[in-house]
């Protein structure tokens, strides 16, 4: 699934995603660490793969939209 930066905390390495039809999820550390990215930022267009639906969504994994 892709989405959109949307915050990024540099200190504890979580923020927030935006989905396509603009709702925000947040990822923890351990969501951007399995990616292995070091910086995001607002703006980046980024793959994410999830666990559950609804409000039991829960991002797993964050890395940048490669084509």
């Amino acid at each position: 699934m892709q989405a959109t930066a949307y915050t990024y905390d540099p200190e504890t390495r979580s923020g927030q995603v935006l989905l396509d039809d603009g709702t925000p999820v947040p990822f923890g550390t351990a969501a951007f660490d399995a990616g292995g990215l070091r910086l995001l930022r607002p703006g980046q267009r980024v793959r994410i793969e999830t666990e559950g639906e609804g409000d039991a969504l829960r991002i797993t994994l964050v890395t940048l939209q490669t084509l």
